[in-house]
């Protein structure tokens, strides 16, 4: 696409995407741009469909449009106002709430809650691009207060493992995944999906990290020292996450999808121009995401 959307103004953006129209025309060239090709049998010669922008295979009959097979299937308002949806949650500094979606775009809560869930889930780390520098890596329980519950141990908290890479003096990027414990099992499993087994990766001395050097031959354990001392960048990233998490959305019930949205913006704060283009590219790519596993 020779004009991607570039800016940030809500200026632009609505001269942009004044109608229908025009975001239908710009998902049609994201999904066919390169050429179409039928889903059902691969065939690449097509005719118009019945509607304006759909496709039909001229080999098995089968019909397309700009939004099927994608996360915009089924959509059940406006595509102008998914796409302020999806302008309004890629390009909020600090994200923005269902609630205010709604008062914004005069939609039902819940409408705009499930559609949010469904952009959170473009915002998925593709795991594409592992850490490959310098890392380090941590566990913390996010959630309220519980009595009788210290330590790893945790109740309606949840247990969530953080990764850093280190840039100079600065973080360059940050992952995230929430776990049933801090075994070696599955923080090893955080860790070989999201670090490269050549980086230099820096943990605390909990024994769930200690097995994990058979993969990583560069991972070195220090105490954490005094309030965390020895990690200063880890710590204020998970900070700043939980500072976040309880300031927009006030509970850890889909925390997974939280910590996706936070990590992606996070890694792209020294990118925000394409940041809207680059998460519409994502949904067009992504399968559609019903309903019944969003809310489960």
């Amino acid at each position: 696409m020779e004009n991607r959307f570039k800016s940030l103004t809500i200026f632009e953006f609505q001269e942009r995407f004044p109608d229908e129209d025009s975001c239908y025309e710009y998902l049609v060239d994201l999904k066919w741009g390169t050429g179409f090709v039928c889903p059902n049998c691969g065939h690449t010669n097509y005719c118009k469909g019945k509607r304006k922008y759909d496709r039909q295979c001229t080999s098995c009959h089968r019909t397309s449009s700009p939004t099927s097979g994608t996360l915009f299937h089924q959509l059940k308002f406006s595509v102008l106002k998914a796409f302020y949806i999806v302008y309004y949650v890629s390009t909020s500094k600090k994200g923005i709430s269902s609630t205010e979606l709604s008062r914004k775009l005069g939609l039902r809560q819940k409408t705009c809650w499930k559609f949010k869930r469904k952009v959170m889930k473009a915002m998925e780390s593709s795991g594409k691009h592992k850490i490959d520098g310098s890392a380090e890596v941590d566990e913390t329980v996010v959630g309220g207060q519980e009595e009788g519950v210290v330590g790893r141990k945790n109740g309606k908290k949840k247990l969530v493992v953080f990764a850093i890479e280190r840039n100079g003096k600065g973080v360059r990027r940050m992952y995230g995944k929430v776990i049933k414990q801090s075994s070696s099992k599955e923080l090893g499993g955080f860790m070989k999906t999201t670090i490269d087994i050549s980086a230099h990766i820096k943990t605390d001395k909990w024994r769930g990290y200690s097995p994990l050097v058979k993969d990583f031959k560069n991972l070195v354990q220090v105490g954490s020292g005094k309030k965390g001392g020895n990690f200063p960048d880890l710590h204020r990233c998970i900070m700043g996450f939980k500072g976040w998490l309880r300031g927009m959305h006030h509970q850890v019930e889909n925390l997974q999808a939280y910590i996706d949205e936070y990590c992606y913006r996070f890694n792209r704060s020294n990118m925000k121009e394409g940041i809207f283009d680059n998460l519409l590219i994502r949904m067009v790519n992504e399968a559609p995401f019903p309903y019944k596993p969003i809310i489960t």
